[in-house]
């Protein structure tokens, strides 16, 4: 059997549903050994937690990336900046 690469494993762990997707996700940082540090700013952490405290007290709704993504694009194509290839 021939060594996965990474391309080929994220081409596999790509066709799983999302939840499999998240819980291989979260496997794998489990697997880690050494603590990844916050590239965060000070500054930026405390927006983070402000904003998801907003979230979980049911302040603001959340959008998701993809309605995010469309309307970026969207945005771009109206002042015609978004090219097509």
């Amino acid at each position: 059997m021939t060594p996965a690469t990474l391309e080929t494993l994220y081409q596999a762990a790509m066709t799983l549903p999302e939840g499999d997707r998240a819980a291989l996700a979260e496997r794998l940082l489990d697997s880690l050994t050494t603590a990844m540090p916050s590239q965060l700013h000070p500054a930026w952490r405390e927006e983070v937690s402000r904003r998801a405290a907003e979230i979980d007290a049911g302040e603001i709704k959340p959008i998701p990336w993809e309605e995010v993504r469309r309307l970026a694009w969207e945005m771009l194509d109206e002042e015609g900046i978004a090219s097509d290839g």
